[in-house]
């Protein structure tokens, strides 16, 4: 199983990655040792910076050879034409086809991966109307594990026909929105004694990256149950699923300000489960925030997951009950 998922792997970043990527550069990825493709999690593309990869949440300088280096002298120094070749390979060669994708600051590829973009702001009326003169580029490779939520599933699962109201809280990069993904895929599907049936899911996939939806079609297997409502914003969508399509239960990643918190109590008071992330340290960390805090303080999460990344992504630090903030498990496992 791990042998294939890693060919899987290696197939994915060549047939939906390597093709959108300047031929400089693919050409330097494909030179990369296989263990380390393996791993792989980012891809960075700054003008006039080393080629860098993410893998185990820490960046490393790649030569044109291929070896991780540690002196930029040794690095690839990646060129204009290297960032003008991946935007245009990213845009079909059309600026015009992706307009709004650079406005949003991304690019959701085939397959659920998301291409960050950095370079100039256009203001139009107060507003960023797109990018021009782009400067850099963050590959992040979609990694869907399925069974990663199964150590979670358990704790959250109220009845067989009901959740409690979850959320997730993790550093970047410590899988919060591939357990997420898991866990609304299970919940969908129906999975084993807890949730035998299945419940209906909406799911809001404001940045793609949780269905990684392309073109219409998700990517990434959440369920059979679920409606995905994709690029709109969770404020509005949270309402949207609710009074269009009578999910059980409703998904989405990163809340946080005062307009997804006031979604999050008007779907609790329809009676409507959520599973929800947040970016955090810990509990603690987070009750220090305006509008959230106050979700918290009043009891609106039942359950309380902590991820860290301490043996890896998906380690499990914390699982609290959200009306007594008391551990329910208290030892790190994945």
């Amino acid at each position: 199983m791990y042998s294939q998922q890693k060919l899987n792997i290696d197939k994915v970043i060549q047939e939906e990655i390597l093709e959108c990527i300047a031929p400089n550069i693919k050409d330097i990825i494909l030179k990369i040792p296989k263990q380390h493709i393996f791993q792989l999690e980012e891809i960075r593309i700054r003008i006039n910076k080393p080629l860098m990869i993410c893998r185990g949440c820490q960046d490393e300088m790649v030569s044109p050879n291929g070896d991780m280096v540690a002196n930029i002298k040794d690095a690839y120094i990646v060129t204009k034409g290297d960032c003008d070749g991946t935007l245009h390979r990213l845009s079909n060669y059309s600026i015009y086809a992706i307009e709004e994708e650079l406005r949003n600051g991304y690019i959701t590829l085939r397959g659920g991966h998301r291409v960050g973009i950095v370079g100039k702001g256009v203001i139009e009326g107060g507003k960023l109307k797109t990018l021009k003169n782009i400067s850099g580029f963050n590959i992040r490779i979609a990694r869907e594990v399925l069974g990663s939520a199964d150590n979670v599933v358990k704790y959250i699962v109220k009845s067989k026909t009901s959740i409690y109201n979850t959320i997730i809280i993790s550093p970047p990069q410590c899988g919060k929105t591939t357990i997420l993904r898991d866990i609304v895929r299970q919940i969908s599907n129906g999975q084993g004694k807890y949730i035998p049936k299945g419940l209906k899911v909406g799911l809001v996939d404001e940045r793609s990256e949780i269905a990684g939806s392309y073109q219409g079609e998700a990517q990434n297997d959440v369920g059979i149950r679920t409606d995905v409502l994709d690029g709109c914003l969770k404020s509005s969508g949270i309402i949207m699923l609710i009074r269009s399509m009578s999910p059980k239960v409703v998904a989405t990643d990163e809340v946080g300000n005062r307009l997804d918190c006031e979604a999050i109590y008007e779907a609790a008071n329809a009676g409507v489960n959520i599973v929800t992330t947040i970016h955090g340290d810990g509990l603690e960390d987070v009750l220090k925030r305006p509008f959230i805090n106050e979700v918290l303080k009043d009891g609106v999460f039942e359950r309380i997951i902590v991820l860290s990344n301490r043996y890896g992504p998906g380690t499990i630090e914390q699982i609290i009950d959200g009306l007594t903030l008391e551990d329910i498990v208290n030892i790190p496992f994945r």
